[in-house]
């Protein structure tokens, strides 16, 4: 098997996500990706990816290409593989199917402290220089320093209702004590703070794959639980509170950089290799990710590309090693994809795997309908 994202091309000892039976000593983690795509299309030798060490990877695509459906596959294998951990950001809840390998599906509840109190004002929409976000800021900063340096015991995190009450209590005008607590009491409608949430390292504890379901929930909080989970992950790495390596796949990343959790992805993207904390982005939207996750990426996947934004960012990965530029080889079937390993200075054409899992980012048809079914019954009728 070819190995992407491994100094070395082939591992014939490699534990593969469908021969991971816990035994086998040394051999070395590694999820199979697909298969390489012969010029008549035809399938040629298996392909895996590195789950033995850190990575940072993206993976491109328009819609309906499948884009989700890799990252679906990269998650079966992870969640097979000994000594690693996946965490799956699912915002469109498509992921629903790894309950069947063994995965679990969650409403995500992080804790008030999980997001630093500078990040407030921004979180809330309000103006940091303004009256309300200013005490905003200052009444979070002093509950944060109360609850004894914001201790990761579940009984030292102040609840929204707390911070609400310290800013009834606070020396500042009634307008701006207002507004202040009308935009934590619908921060507190969002229903993804619990100042009794469990500590977010326990969500990659076990190595089965975590799908934190996104879908529905507001923008804001999505980009609050994105935040806390990237940042807490690092930071359980960095205290040793994680004995696995955790990765973190990013469905639509697009929608997480420029905001609230931006600062803990690019954290994971420039130092998370030290701790050993992975991070995929995927989006339909390469142009709208900032050029970091690009250049700092030693693994790229880049399924079928049309628009000129989105094309001029796969270029940013164009390097010396490679011959030709990468637009004009994007393949243009469905599940088949140019992949870049860094680690190889290599690019190779990839037909991604079936996943053994189901998944649910498939178009619904017009015809499939009950509507239709109805109409085509009624027709029918003489």
């Amino acid at each position: 098997m070819h190995v992407l994202g491994r100094h070395f091309g082939s591992d014939e000892g490699a534990i593969t996500d469908g021969a991971n039976d816990g035994s086998g000593g040394d051999r070395i983690p590694t999820v199979r990706l697909g298969s390489f795509l012969a010029r008549d299309g035809s399938a040629g030798a298996a392909v895996g990816v590195d789950a033995d060490g850190p990575h940072a990877g993206v993976v491109f695509g328009k819609r309906g290409t499948g884009k989700s459906y890799t990252l679906g596959v990269l998650a079966e294998g992870l969640g097979a593989a000994r000594g690693v951990s996946p965490v799956v950001v699912d915002p469109m809840g498509v992921f629903g199917g790894l309950e069947s390998a063994g995965g679990r599906v969650v409403e995500p509840r992080i804790r008030p402290t999980a997001i630093p109190p500078e990040a407030w004002p921004d979180l809330l929409g309000l103006d940091s220089a303004g009256g309300p976000g200013s005490l905003v800021w200052r009444v979070v900063a002093d509950a944060v320093d109360a609850a004894v340096g914001g201790s990761e015991r579940s009984s030292d995190s102040p609840s929204l209702a707390a911070i609400r009450e310290r800013v009834a209590a606070a020396d500042a005008p009634a307008a701006d004590r207002r507004a202040a607590a009308n935009h934590l009491r619908l921060a507190e409608s969002w229903g993804v703070f619990d100042a009794d949430a469990s500590p977010v390292e326990r969500l990659a504890a076990d190595g089965a794959p975590t799908v934190l379901d996104l879908a529905g929930t507001p923008e804001a909080a999505a980009a609050a639980v994105v935040r806390a989970v990237a940042r807490g992950l690092y930071d359980a790495r960095i205290r040793g509170a994680l004995d696995r390596l955790p990765w973190l796949l990013v469905d639509e990343a697009h929608a997480f950089f420029g905001g609230v959790a931006d600062p803990a992805l690019r954290t994971l993207l420039t130092r998370g290799r030290a701790p050993g904390v992975s991070l995929v982005c995927a989006t339909q939207r390469p142009g709208a990710l900032p050029s970091v996750a690009v250049s700092q990426s030693d693994l790229l996947v880049a399924h079928r590309l049309t628009a000129e934004r989105d094309l001029d960012r796969l270029a940013e990965a164009e390097a010396t090693y490679l011959a030709g530029d990468l637009a004009s080889r994007l393949p243009a079937g469905t599940g088949e994809a140019l992949v870049v390993d860094d680690a190889t200075e290599t690019a190779h054409t990839v037909r991604i795997r079936e996943r053994r899992t189901p998944h649910g980012g498939g178009s619904p048809c017009a015809s499939g309908t009950e509507a239709a079914a109805s109409a085509a019954a009624k027709s029918e009728d003489p």
